[in-house]
């Protein structure tokens, strides 16, 4: 059985390697097998939204190539962890917390993602990392967070990271802003609505000539790695709509990598 953890995170209670981590259940507004964040005793019990329950219902089965064609090697090099942050919009419907990098980066400049980055010695877990690094990033307060489920382990070959997508709902949000401009030029919350638009979507050739799944929602072309996670749950969940697959875009200049990170899955 799991077993709590510092900052009340749950220690992984012996999941598979390639597929999700569902956390020990706290409510029975969750499905059956899902679970949740441990809560401070204070709080009160929050139920889920109903639109979650595709999307975990579809979690139970999910394996890493779901994701990714590339398979997970039993041994990669630096471990990391995006924080997939779900809230609701004022019309009930789910978003997307989403950052954009700055301009003036070495690597990943201008990119959107998600809140992330490698781990540290201290972080218990995955979890830990994806919590600890929105918080700097963007200044996201942790206790406004219910974690739901560690996604599979993704390999970036590139740069040899090992990144685990956490689903989590942002059961209180507030406002978050970038704490660095020297790192984060912008933070959105990406209607899902607006994110499975079909004149929204389009596929994205790199350079490399390898093509993947992109958005362009409010001002932001997110694309790569996160892209490639948004289309899949969007999938799970039910969400996706027939969108023209046709519609090839070519990577801008601005936004290629460098040579040393060219693989354009690598987190961004």
């Amino acid at each position: 059985m799991a077993e709590a953890g510092r900052d009340g995170i749950w220690v992984n209670g012996g999941a598979p390697k390639d597929g999700p981590r569902l956390f020990p259940g706290v409510g029975a507004s969750l499905p059956p097998g899902v679970g949740a964040r441990r809560r401070p005793e204070d709080a009160d019990e929050l139920a889920l939204p109903t639109w979650f329950d595709p999307l975990l219902g579809s979690l139970h089965g999910a394996r890493a190539e779901d994701f990714t064609r590339l398979p997970t090697p039993e041994r990669a090099g630096r471990d990391s962890a995006v924080l997939v942050l779900l809230g609701e919009e004022e019309d009930g419907g789910p978003d997307i917390l989403m950052l954009q990098r700055a301009a003036t980066l070495r690597n990943h400049a201008g990119q959107p993602a998600f809140p992330g980055g490698v781990a540290d010695p201290g972080d218990a877990d995955p979890a830990a990392t994806a919590l600890r690094e929105a918080d700097e990033e963007v200044g996201l307060d942790p206790s406004s967070v219910t974690l739901l489920a560690e996604l599979p382990r993704l390999w970036i070959p590139a740069s040899d990271f090992l990144v685990t997508p956490v689903l989590a709902w942002w059961h209180r949000p507030h406002p978050v802003a970038p704490r660095d401009a020297a790192e984060v030029a912008h933070v959105a919350r990406l209607p899902v609505a607006e994110l499975a638009e079909p004149t929204n979507r389009l596929r994205l050739r790199h350079p490399s000539g390898w093509i993947g799944p992109a958005f362009e929602v409010r001002g932001m072309l997110v694309w790569g790695f996160t892209a490639g996670v948004v289309s899949t749950l969007l999938d799970m969940a039910g969400w996706s709509r027939p969108w023209p697959q046709d519609r090839i875009g070519e990577l801008p200049p601005s936004t290629s990598p460098s040579a040393t990170s060219a693989d354009p899955t690598e987190p961004a």
